[in-house]
Parts: C-alpha cells; sequence; structure tokens
C-alpha cells in the first residue's frame, strides 16, 4: 500500500460557509469531531485540538497550526508534530479542506498528506496511516450531518 495521503471528496448538503463554519468553529467541531478547541482560522496561528475519552476521563491533546485560510473556500492546517515544534513539512501531517459549490451544497474535497515525509519506519506509518484512514472515514460523515443541521438551523 502507498500510504502516500488520503482524500476523500464528498458532497455536503448545506452552502460552502456553512461548511467553513462547521470546520472552523469551536461549538461545531465539538459536535462533529468530538474536541475541544478554540482557535482562529487565520494562516500562522496555532491552535490544540483536545478529545476526552468519555469513559475513562483521560484526555488527548495535539498541536496544530493553520496554514491557509481561504473562506469559505478552502482550509489547512498542520498537525502531529511535537508540542514546541513549529509544524513544518517533515515533522507534521497537512490536512487541506477545499470547499466548492454545488447545485444548493458544497463539494468538499478531503487530503491529509506528509505521511512518508514523517519518516517514520514502515510499520509505524502503516499504523499512523490507518488510524488516520478510519478516523477521517468516521468523521468526515459527521462534518457533513452537522454541516446539514447548522444549514437547516439558519
Amino acid at each position: 500500500m502507498e500510504h502516500g495521503s488520503i482524500e476523500r471528496e464528498l458532497y455536503v448538503d448545506a452552502p460552502p460557509q456553512v461548511v467553513f463554519d462547521v470546520l472552523t468553529t469551536p461549538e461545531h467541531i465539538r459536535d462533529w469531531w468530538s474536541a475541544e478547541t478554540d482557535f482562529e482560522a487565520t494562516p500562522g496561528r496555532p491552535g490544540t485540538l483536545t478529545w476526552t475519552n468519555q469513559d475513562s476521563g483521560v484526555t488527548k491533546s495535539v498541536p496544530f497550526t493553520v496554514v491557509a485560510s481561504d473562506p469559505p473556500h478552502t482550509l489547512s492546517f498542520r498537525w502531529t508534530h511535537e508540542d514546541g515544534e513549529t509544524a513544518a513539512p517533515g515533522n507534521s501531517l497537512l490536512v487541506t479542506f477545499e470547499l466548492t459549490p454545488a447545485g444548493e451544497g458544497t463539494t468538499l474535497r478531503f487530503r491529509e498528506s506528509g505521511y512518508r515525509e514523517r519518516g517514520w519506519e514502515a510499520a509505524v506509518l502503516e499504523e499512523h496511516y490507518n488510524d488516520h484512514r478510519q478516523g477521517w472515514d468516521f468523521y468526515l460523515p459527521r462534518l457533513a450531518a452537522t454541516a446539514k443541521q447548522a444549514a437547516g438551523a439558519r
């Protein structure tokens, strides 16, 4: 298997501005990604995503840095780097969301890349790749459902 990037495309039954808001607003991020965060969608701005295991109470925080933000068209960020490091190619993964109007809704193109560039040994690379692939396959449909619900509330 190649393990270079994870790419998905899905239709979201909400306009691009609503989808962008769902990607960047803490209360919406909590709904679809189950993470707490507080950040500005401004290039260069750092943030943290924090997940809490509801059964054990254990929390896991992951730093990220916004790379690009062009509302309501594009959002990208780097994450998975060590806390205290500056996120850069080679020490982080790059996540990009591209939003294109499609009728009354949005075509969302998602890509997470940078796996091979991390320099992980094959087994570690495969483990991280599979973990993220399964995660995005779970969370992206939730993002679409949250956006659809948010569009209906407007």
